[in-house]
């Protein structure tokens, strides 16, 4: 069995594109095909259904992928593991993040990263899309939640807070902001998911919690737009500690309930790492891993 036709296997049925596969790859398009058309061949079932539009999986093709994608993974973090024994910390490590969790806590931490592992190349992928850790070769995500389900493994990173912010001059023209109440009879800039546009949860210090109706003219994603739209004088939002705390300890944005705690879901949320192995922790991901919980652990 060979294991380049395998990632080719793979590789189209994610992009559904013999050509697209070869374009990548910078070969011929016709040694793609020839290299399905072997594997095909040798397990004696059709793995794509093929028109002239696009290429999709067969039934027998869907269950083969369910079974190779994973062991190719695990066979390639097996490869590196036998490097690392004589080579240190190297290879390409591939990470993922929301786009604005990447952008705003992983970036500022990477001039450091790559100067202690300067053999190490970095790949990010920073979206809102849950990405398929297994599909796209992914070696670390962060990810924003409650908890984590399913079989990854995961440990986490830093707790999140939420506080409801706005701009000085928003606060100096708007009606007072003085008890959660108020927040009713603003209009205020919400993020794009249906639990944070309805209403906010808010909690005080004795553990009381009231429920708060929101509304607003503005509903944006990902969150760096409504913390660009907070600053701009917009309205109140409910945005995460770890993009608004700089801007309320220089005093863009003020914390408007500061003796509450808030939320549009849960009170105990965070950013979890996680890594699709049980089996195996990659040198290259172990130091990204031990790296972010010294910056970011909160």
């Amino acid at each position: 069995m060979n294991v380049t036709v395998l990632n080719l296997f793979v590789e189209v049925a994610q992009r559904g594109s013999f050509a697209a596969v070869a374009k990548e790859r910078n070969i011929d398009p016709s040694s793609v095909s020839r290299g399905i058309a072997e594997l095909e061949a040798e397990l004696g079932v059709r793995l794509f259904q093929r028109t002239t539009r696009n290429v999709t999986l067969t039934e027998a093709g869907d269950r083969y992928l369910a079974g190779v994608e994973p062991l190719l993974y695990e066979l390639a973090r097996t490869h590196e593991a036998a490097l690392e024994t004589v080579g240190g910390t190297r290879g390409t490590l591939r990470i993922t993040a929301s786009a604005t969790f990447g952008p705003r806590c992983i970036v500022p931490q990477l001039k450091e990263f790559c100067a202690r592992y300067p053999d190490l190349r970095i790949e990010a992928l920073f979206t809102d899309e849950v990405v398929d850790l297994f599909a796209e070769r992914v070696d670390l995500a962060i990810r924003l939640a409650p908890a984590v389900e399913g079989n990854l493994v995961a440990t986490k990173l830093m707790n999140t807070r939420y506080r409801v912010v706005a701009s000085v001059g928003y606060l100096a023209a708007a009606p007072p902001l003085e008890v959660p109440a108020d927040i009713a009879r603003h209009r205020c800039v919400m993020f794009n998911l249906h639990a944070f546009r309805s209403r906010w949860l808010f909690r005080d210090s004795h553990g009381a919690i009231e429920e708060v109706s929101v509304d607003g003219d503005l509903v944006l994603s990902p969150a760096v737009s409504l913390h660009a739209a907070v600053l701009e004088g917009l309205g109140p939002a409910l945005l995460p500690n770890w993009l608004v705390d700089g801007d309320i300890a220089s005093g863009a944005l003020v914390n408007v309930f500061p003796t509450y705690d808030v939320t549009a879901t849960t009170f105990d949320t965070g950013a979890w790492l996680i890594y699709p192995s049980r089996t195996y922790l990659p040198q290259k991901v172990r130091v990204m891993i031990d790296f972010l919980k010294s910056r970011l652990n909160t």
